[in-house]
């Protein structure tokens, strides 16, 4: 089953102690977050991602947090993977991806990268629990 992103906000909006924070703008574009740390972020259109071709700012990218810059490095380096990320993102732990590119993974792909991203930002105790809870430690 290809990915969509109905399910990025199913599958963020389903793990344990998520707040969802909507803009006042009037765009679909929410943040989730846990514990008051974001973990998904669907972003404005931005002058660092933009089309090669035309120049215009994607407006349909999604930040997710990733564990460390060697998971984003194997994210972003393989390229059967819609992965990407801009000189801004130097040093930050997350990648990019265009939500009209989320059908190139599938809906378990999607899951273990958005459940990666709320354990990297879930405090230890929270994370611990939800992972004895399935079996993942």
């Amino acid at each position: 089953m290809k990915a969509k992103v109905a399910d990025v906000h199913a599958i963020a909006s389903g793990m344990p102690h998520v707040t969802k924070w909507e803009r006042d703008d009037g765009t679909d574009r929410p943040v989730y977050q846990v514990g008051g740390k974001s973990f998904v972020f669907f972003r404005t259109p931005r002058p660092d991602a933009v089309d090669p071709v035309s120049g215009e700012k994607y407006d349909d990218v999604i930040m997710i947090w990733v564990e460390s810059e060697e998971e984003k490095l194997a994210l972003v380096s393989d390229e059967s993977n819609p992965f990407f990320t801009t000189p801004h993102f130097d040093g930050h732990p997350s990648v990019l991806v265009r939500a009209s590119r989320l059908g190139e993974l599938s809906r378990q792909e999607l899951t273990e990268i958005i459940q990666d991203a709320w354990l990297s930002r879930a405090s230890n105790r929270r994370a611990t629990t939800w992972l004895k809870a399935h079996r993942l430690n």
